[in-house]
């Protein structure tokens, strides 16, 4: 089951009607811990042709369930003993009461808990997702220092690859449950009931790729938990259209050029690796952010409002400004759980540069186990710096602050924003470096394969290449036009039309989009 699928609409539409039937929360609760057990076996089926309960069985993602429990029930007692401590830590220092231990003492109780939650999630992520890649590593720099191969880590890394598959949703799943123990250390009331925990974790619209949702923003919620009106149930569902016309019928159409493009590097021009890199930043933007406008749009309808991750990122005029705008609510992670303790901006020039090379470093490293990730998060990381230089000398010369407030400036800080991050995406598409080298040292003076063209652009896309640079500037025109509704005019859809235009959607999807679609990228992740 995928959100682009008639199969999902009738399991929300049957979501709904069961837990809206019910009154008492904990009934609710209940609801949507089975159902989002019931979606995360649903996914990577063999097929689902014909629905049936050994076929679910069949999916591998069946024999992680237990597995996400004991994680959330290991999480779930961390941060109670967290909570407790602190709770206990407050009257520690009384003087009417006979205790044996001090602050100091539950001070260093709850560290205790807190670094052992954050060790016990980090190697959980590590053991699925790097060690094949740390093991390979090994055995690569091993070879190349000495000129012989490691076959033990080579085997190791091949028998875990091949075994030890990691489950979806892993390094969303993990970041959130980190997030929740340091809210707990740093003051925020410990859960008490186990059941919101667990359907705050598991709660499927944002189970796999996100949005990362904090607890306390979860569980405030549920306290004022009711049925949506009217203007919220047509937002919900305007999202969830918004987000299938992005996923099922430009992303997925993108997708196939850039498949066949990065599939077939050596017979591609100069010209069509220019045309893949932007057609992909595009595709890797409307898929995520369609993703998360159906995640978005499911929670209203459930009563739970989501943060949004994006905010029109591809107008940002400097590096910073697009981590603002750009898979926002990872960017706020990172701040506060890894910037800001290692000091954020408070130490001095120098040692800001280093932290921002750190945490992006950990982002690239956290997409995935590839060298490529790793060098597009120092990619950012350089940018991020960068940019931090070029602003402390704008705070000391009035010309340099002017020219960058200036027109011209603003120009061209965007245009620089957007090599720089469209450039980046080539590590991103193409994590192995031979590959992502390859198409760098080829961006300019590559001559295409003569059958390329004829079938990548006749026989696949129906156009040629400069008609399929057309669609990307007319799409990018598009975008732009949106931006300047939203945020120049300050326009919005209102409610009766966004009813109207829903059904139209879900039509043209249905009529025009690829079939079969694509999967989701970031489900990799």
């Amino acid at each position: 089951m995928t959100f682009i699928s008639l199969i999902y609409g009738v399991f929300l539409l049957s979501v709904l009607g069961i837990y809206w039937s019910f009154q008492k929360q904990s009934l609710q609760m209940w609801t949507l811990l089975v159902v989002s057990l019931v979606f995360y076996t649903s996914l990577q089926a063999p097929t689902l042709v014909n629905e049936h309960w050994l076929q679910i069985l069949a999916s591998p993602q069946v024999a992680y369930i237990p597995l996400l429990i004991a994680i959330t029930l290991m999480n779930f007692s961390l941060g109670k003993a967290i909570g407790e401590n602190t709770a206990l830590g407050m009257y520690a220092t009384d003087p009417h009461e006979d205790w044996q231990f001090d602050q100091a003492f539950w001070n260093r109780q709850r560290l205790k808990f807190l670094w052992l939650g954050i060790v016990l999630n980090v190697l959980l992520l590590v053991s699925f997702k790097y060690v094949p890649f740390f093991l390979n590593s090994v055995a690569g720099f091993y070879e190349q220092f000495t000129g012989t191969s490691l076959p033990v880590a080579e085997n190791s890394a091949s028998w875990v690859s091949t075994h030890l598959i990691a489950p979806l949703g892993l390094s969303f799943f993990s970041f959130e449950c980190i997030a929740y123990l340091i809210d707990v250390y740093r003051g925020a009331p410990a859960t008490e009931r186990f059941l919101d925990f667990a359907a705050y974790k598991l709660f499927f619209p944002k189970l796999i790729a996100g949005p990362i949702t904090r607890y306390h923003q979860f569980s405030t919620q549920l306290k004022t938990l009711q049925f949506p009106t009217l203007n919220q149930i047509t937002e919900g569902l305007w999202l969830i259209a918004c987000g299938t016309v992005k996923k099922a019928l430009l992303a997925d159409r993108l997708g196939i050029f850039v498949d066949l493009c990065f599939g077939n590097l050596e017979r591609a021009s100069s010209g069509d690796l220019w045309l893949a890199i932007a057609a992909y930043g595009l595709q890797l933007y409307l898929d995520f952010s369609g993703y998360v406008d159906i995640a978005r749009g499911s929670a209203i309808l459930l009563g739970f409002n989501l943060p949004e991750n994006f905010n029109f990122p591809y107008f940002s005029t400097s590096i910073a400004d697009f981590w603002r705008r750009w898979h926002i609510t990872l960017g706020d992670w990172l701040r506060n759980y890894l910037y800001f303790p290692l000091g954020g901006s408070r130490q001095g020039l120098r040692r800001t540069c280093l932290n921002l090379l750190i945490i992006m470093l950990i982002a690239g490293i956290w997409h995935g186990a590839a060298w490529g990730y790793v060098v597009w998060g120092a990619y950012h990381g350089l940018a991020l710096v960068a940019h931090r230089l070029t602003e402390a000398y704008s705070r000391q010369s009035e010309k340099a602050r002017n020219w960058w407030k200036s027109p011209p400036g603003v120009l061209v800080a965007w245009l620089l924003t957007q090599f720089m991050v469209f450039t980046s995406w080539i590590f991103f598409r193409l994590p192995n470096l031979k590959q992502s080298s390859w198409v760098i040292q080829h961006l300019w003076g590559q001559s295409a394969d003569a059958q390329f063209a004829e079938k990548v652009y006749g026989e696949a896309l129906g156009v040629n290449a400069s008609q399929l640079g057309l669609l990307l500037w007319l799409l990018a025109a598009s975008m732009i036009l949106v931006y300047a509704v939203h945020r120049g005019l300050k326009l919005q859809l209102n409610w009766p039309l966004k009813l109207l235009l829903v059904p139209l959607c879900f039509y043209i999807v249905w009529i025009f989009a690829p079939q079969g679609g694509l999967p989701y990228i970031y489900f990799d992740f």
